[in-house]
């Protein structure tokens, strides 16, 4: 694979490293791809001659992403919203494996929902999925599935790592590790690392960060959720997404 870097992050080169501890299929999903570059967790596997599926609804990006993507033969690309209603037909219509190699979740919204409908049919190697990194555990999050949801930009998205957590348990995936808002999934039965709980990949993966604050200043309105108790942690999100009231579940 090549150096350059196009994560956010470092999930790059962590998405690398346990496809080589577990020689996954050379076979990605990307469900938001963006424009398949700009902060792109699997452009690097594209260019380096994976085949997959990119999906993106946005208009003004989705022509850029064809564009990036044009010189990867073995990708498909779509434009459309991805939903819990639509998620299986889709990855079918293009003859996902079952067990294809990596998913790359990032919808901005009711990721819970699509994320547990795709693993009632499938088992991807490796998933890495973004999380509402500000919502600290044991509160469970989620925006709900709507239709006519759209992301305004705000703090009010996905779900929290302790949601993601009761997918894990119901689906038998293993939390191995959190790199600050995104989160990685392994199949309990090919996992060689240790497994996570919620709170504990919270920890290492975002809470304890020397330099959380510098790379996520637009969290620092909800700073105090990190010091309150559950309960006092749960009444703050209520009330802060009081607005959306009727369109999130939290819950401990």
């Amino acid at each position: 694979m090549s150096d350059q870097v196009y994560s956010f992050l470092d999930e790059q080169n962590i998405i690398k490293k346990y496809c080589a501890a577990f020689g996954l299929m050379h076979y990605c999903v990307d469900i938001g791809a963006s424009d398949g570059v700009s902060m792109s967790n699997s452009f690097s596997l594209y260019h380096n001659g994976w085949g997959g599926l990119a999906i993106e609804c946005n208009p003004q990006k989705f022509p850029i992403l064809a564009q990036n993507l044009q010189d990867t033969p073995l990708v498909n690309i779509v434009r459309g919203f991805v939903t819990p209603e639509n998620v299986i037909n889709v990855l079918r219509g293009f003859s996902v494996p079952e067990k294809f190699g990596v998913l790359s979740l990032d919808i901005d919204g009711y990721d819970y929902f699509v994320l547990d409908k795709l693993l009632s049919q499938y088992r991807p190697g490796l998933i890495c999925a973004e999380i509402n990194e500000k919502i600290p555990p044991p509160i469970k999050f989620t925006v709900n599935w709507d239709k006519n949801y759209f992301w305004s930009a705000d703090h009010f998205y996905g779900q929290s790592i302790s949601q993601i957590e009761m997918l894990c348990i119901k689906h038998n995936y293993n939390i191995v590790e959190l790199e600050y808002c995104d989160v990685f999934l392994v199949p309990n039965e090919i996992n060689i690392f240790n497994s996570l709980s919620a709170e504990e990949a919270y920890r290492e993966g975002y809470q304890m960060r020397s330099d959380r604050q510098q790379k996520f200043p637009w969290n620092v309105n909800m700073e105090p959720l990190l010091t309150m108790q559950p309960e006092e942690g749960l009444n703050f999100i209520k009330q802060y997404f009081s607005k959306y009231d009727g369109k999130f579940t939290a819950m401990l």
